[in-house]
């Protein structure tokens, strides 16, 4: 396990670092794995932070389990989701090391998967696709890199953002739901800048 974790001294504060306001993701998945009384979807964060999304799903009947590096973001979470009357279940593990053994509806993350080092993502896509149940989704959102965008201030060292259409490779087998490049403006670390990322939702067909 890191030590050092950046993110445990930005999740200190009492304010929510990333907002609580859910990636434009989530409703997209909720559109496609509707919960009903009769089925509760169990979805995986992976990178879940202080919880905006893993709260949100969990609003929304998912069943969720939210898994991140910051012990300080997983309790923010834990806090979050009791304050809305909702659970989320917490893993706490390095994404890079951990490989994921349970079966899930959806696996989700956005914002996190650019800290896998490019040399092992075939092994860890392969791992989400393995443990995705059938007719299950991914849903991923992954910062790209642009020529014309400069690096966030708060990047770190061991963030590795992919190259356009990488994220799509993985998913060549799989049906695509949805998939889009766009570039969004950001304020995560209090200095105006820009992030362009890849988004892909895609289903298990068997």
């Amino acid at each position: 396990m890191k030590k050092n974790n950046p993110y445990d001294q930005r999740y200190a504060s009492k304010r929510y670092y990333w907002g609580k306001k859910p990636s434009v993701m989530c409703d997209r998945v909720i559109e496609i794995i509707r919960p009903s009384s009769d089925f509760r979807p169990k979805l995986l964060d992976l990178g879940c932070g202080e919880g905006r999304n893993a709260v949100y799903f969990a609003k929304h009947d998912f069943k969720v389990v939210g898994l991140d590096l910051s012990l300080i973001g997983l309790e923010k979470t834990r806090r979050y989701a009791e304050e809305v009357g909702v659970h989320v279940e917490t893993i706490h593990a390095d994404i890079v090391n951990y490989q994921l053994s349970d079966s899930y509806d959806v696996i989700f993350s956005t914002g996190t998967l650019h800290y896998l080092p490019p040399k092992v993502r075939s092994q860890h896509f392969q791992n989400y696709k393995d443990c995705t149940s059938p007719n299950g989704i991914n849903a991923f959102s992954v910062f790209v890199t642009k020529p014309f965008i400069r690096r966030a201030p708060d990047a770190e060292e061991n963030a590795y953002p992919y190259k356009s259409g990488e994220l799509m490779s993985y998913y060549w087998d799989w049906e695509i739901l949805y998939s889009a490049e766009e570039i969004f403006d950001c304020m995560s670390s209090g200095v105006p800048h820009k992030h362009a990322v890849n988004r892909i939702i895609a289903r298990k067909v068997l």
